[in-house]
């Protein structure tokens, strides 16, 4: 049948049942056919108990209506809205257009549901249980919603574009033997794509997908047992936020599986400590972390307002990553449970406020950030500097410069000089195991003596000790002068002063002729001062040229 029937009644081979009569006129009532008992068990569609007759209805009646369904009453608008039916056979929509709102809840589909490359307007699927959906290329003008869903064999959303919001609230997902359990690669959404509370056994693939609003996987499970990733997002572009992280009284309005009229509200608070100090799920508050069993990629992804990975808990294998190489977002929240396995990368990754915590970061070879740049560092709790130089022995497990540069130029432009001095100082000090050995005996001299010119008082009280060293020794030691007929007035402590200063001439240096051991302390005090000038030279050369 290729055009809308325009009398309002069912072809006579249809042979209507009458479940599928009330459908019949329900949808063109634009009213709720319900064939639900009111008993939560029985109207459960992954319960075990048949639905008998009086509740099915068969996939072709509801292909029917909605590609070439009769006419509204007059006065009303047509729909198909459906509750507690079990659909018998495929419903195949693919390459069709849907222009009635659609709604089936609570309802059982023998097979799987084919939307490919069909266009609709909003299709909302609530606590329906399904083997699989297909919906590669399809389109929506609305929503699509699957909040509470069941879909056992997994979901194919490649390509597709959905006008509005997408939600998978609360829907639990398999992979039937695949791969991937969603496969969403080139996903278009309008506005939020909402999967909170999500149960997905399988890897969750979104590369390339373009979000126009947020993302939300608060209190999210996702496992991938068999696959290198849980979540393989790279590329993905997200308009604002994007938050992998606790479900909590804040975010309750995402269980519902509808967008809140006034918004979307902030991330929820931290939890509060648990016995080990760590902090704790808490499931009669409602609180559930965002869990990750499998990697997490979000390479080149980028993030309009913020990229949020709050108490989040990983389990990692050897070889597996959460990675965020070349990033780009204004703000990075990194505060999940520290990965016991696997390592966080992220290298090239540019961001302005990097929030972090201490016990978040790996340990040992477990982070890579190689050219990773951010403009504001703030932590979540205490994280002293020397947390902080660790953090990159970490990430530096051969010599890099740059993260001590980029740490060093971060404390300074918040002020914070004599900081920005120690972690160059902790870059020199990576620096000269690098060396050879002449080099390693150059580096530590210049290390005790002056810190590589980052400590500048050093080679002050330096002078100061040689100078008085050197003077106590001459005072009862002068030298012969050179000249008989002329010298100056002998002043030991202006001689050694003479010779320690190597650029400044008091006159009293060449004056005398000192032998002996007063020849050795005469050679040894005019090197030690050039070894002063020099080490303070570089130390005042970086300094301006930092500034």
């Amino acid at each position: 049948m290729s055009e809308p029937l325009t009398d309002g009644e069912p072809p006579a081979e249809l042979r209507l049942t009458t479940a599928e009569w009330g459908l019949w006129q329900a949808f063109r009532n634009g009213s709720r056919h319900d064939l639900r008992t009111g008993d939560p068990a029985l109207d459960d569609p992954g319960g075990d108990g048949p639905w008998g007759p009086r509740r099915t209805i068969r996939a072709r009646v509801v292909a029917l209506l909605l590609l070439h369904g009769p006419p509204p009453l007059l006065g009303r608008v047509a729909s198909l809205s459906l509750a507690g039916a079990h659909i018998s056979g495929r419903l195949d929509l693919s390459g069709g257009r849907v222009g009635v709102y659609v709604e089936l809840t609570q309802c059982r589909f023998d097979e799987e549901v084919l939307l490919t490359e069909a266009r609709m307007g909003t299709v909302r699927l609530l606590d329906c249980r399904l083997p699989r959906l297909e919906a590669a290329r399809a389109g929506t003008d609305g929503d699509l919603h699957l909040a509470r869903c069941t879909v056992t064999e997994g979901i194919r959303l490649t390509d597709a574009s959905i006008g509005t919001d997408l939600l998978l609230n609360e829907a639990t997902v398999g992979s039937g033997g695949r791969t991937r359990a969603i496969a969403a690669d080139g996903l278009t959404v309008g506005q939020d794509l909402q999967a909170s509370l999500l149960m997905c056994d399988g890897e969750v693939s979104l590369r390339g997908a373009q979000i126009g609003g947020s993302l939300y996987l608060y209190g999210s499970v996702l496992r991938n047992h068999r696959g290198r990733y849980a979540l393989h997002a790279p590329e993905m572009h997200v308009a604002r936020f994007a938050h992998c992280a606790t479900s909590g009284p804040g975010t309750a309005y995402v269980a519902q599986g509808v967008t809140p009229p006034g918004g979307v509200p902030s991330p929820p608070g931290h939890l509060p400590p648990g016995p080990d100090g760590r902090p704790a799920d808490s499931p009669a508050r409602g609180v559930k972390r965002f869990q990750c069993t499998g990697g997490l990629k979000l390479d080149d992804g980028r993030f309009g307002d913020s990229l949020v990975v709050d108490q989040a808990r990983f389990t990692l294998r050897r070889g597996q990553e959460i990675s965020l190489r070349r990033v780009q977002t204004p703000e990075l929240c990194f505060t999940p449970e520290r990965p016991e396995e696997g390592r966080v990368v992220l290298s090239g990754a540019t961001v302005g406020n990097l929030v972090d915590s201490v016990d978040s970061w790996p340990v040992r070879d477990g982070l890579w950030m190689a050219g990773f740049s951010y403009d504001q560092l703030i932590p979540v709790g205490p994280f002293p500097l020397a947390r902080r130089l660790a953090w990159l022995a970490t990430a530096t497990p051969e010599y890099s410069p740059g993260p001590y540069e980029q740490l060093a130029t971060v404390l300074r432009n918040g002020g914070e000089d004599a900081e920005a001095r120690r972690v160059l100082l902790a870059k020199q000090r990576r620096r000269r195991e690098t060396l050879s050995p002449v080099g390693k005996v150059w580096g530590y001299l210049q290390d005790w003596t002056v810190a590589y010119g980052y400590r500048p008082g050093l080679a002050a009280l330096w002078m100061a000790v040689l100078w008085l060293a050197g003077a106590l020794f001459f005072s009862g030691r002068r030298p012969e002068p050179l000249e008989q007929d002329k010298y100056p007035h002998w002043n030991a402590a202006v001689y050694a002063l003479d010779l320690l200063l190597p650029v400044i001439d008091l006159g009293h240096d060449r004056a005398w002729n000192p032998a002996g051991a007063g020849q050795w302390v005469a050679v040894g005090l005019v090197l030690s001062g050039w070894v002063l000038a020099t080490t303070v030279a570089a130390g005042a050369t970086r300094m301006l040229r930092r500034q």
